[in-house]
């Protein structure tokens, strides 16, 4: 475990880690490998809406005892080293190969869902058309989620006025943004802890995600 976070938490390569910690490249690659794909194997037990009609009252109440609005939704650039092939579908529009992380978060600043199936080329609005996320919720009656206007409004998604020009639209998307910055706050601190991902993941493309 001590291997994995090292590595993890820090953006040089395996083999200095390796040699700081007294252990082969070989053997950094073998334990982070072990080690992230059994907290993957575990990820469904803690990453997960409430679909529940329980589950979702009891997340209504804890959001609105701190918050105005529901739960939020963003997607954030992961960075990876670009792939030798199909690689320029992974250019992001800041021209830097990545890719693009969908997750909703609740009022605790807990993961309640995660998609990182998209490259960076693609829009967050299609990364949600397509998302589980959304099949899971465009039916569920009183579940709302925040989005910034990358997306859609839905009935399952808030997101702003476009030129606001009455005051309570205004104050509406002010309120939005302000609410909304929850889930940019979770990458953030995501991205702080695990410095790998606000640098670049030096892996396979297909053990990024």
């Amino acid at each position: 475990m001590k291997i994995c976070l090292r590595y993890l938490g820090d953006p040089r390569y395996q083999q200095g880690i390796g040699q700081e910690l007294g252990v082969s490249q070989a053997t950094v690659s073998r334990t982070v490998d072990r080690v992230v794909n059994s907290i993957v194997a575990q990820s469904n037990e803690w990453i997960k809406l409430p679909t529940a009609n329980r589950e979702m009252m009891e997340a209504n109440r804890i959001c609105q005892s701190m918050y105005k609005f529901p739960t939020a939704i963003d997607c954030s650039h992961i960075g990876i080293l670009k792939p030798y092939r199909l690689g320029d579908e992974n250019i992001n529009r800041k021209g830097k190969p990545t890719l693009n992380v969908q997750a909703s978060c609740d009022a605790r600043e807990i993961f309640t869902s995660i998609d990182v199936s998209w490259p960076g080329s693609v829009h967050d609005s299609r990364t949600w058309r397509y998302s589980k996320t959304r099949s899971q919720l465009i039916n569920k009656a009183n579940v709302l989620l925040l989005g910034d206007d990358g997306y859609g409004i839905e009935p399952c998604l808030m997101t702003p006025f476009r030129n606001p020009t009455l005051g309570a639209e205004i104050n509406y998307n002010k309120l939005l943004k302000q609410e909304r910055v929850i889930t940019e706050r979770c990458f953030g601190q995501l991205k702080r802890r695990f410095r790998i991902l606000h640098y670049v993941c030096r892996v396979k493309l297909e053990n990024v995600p």
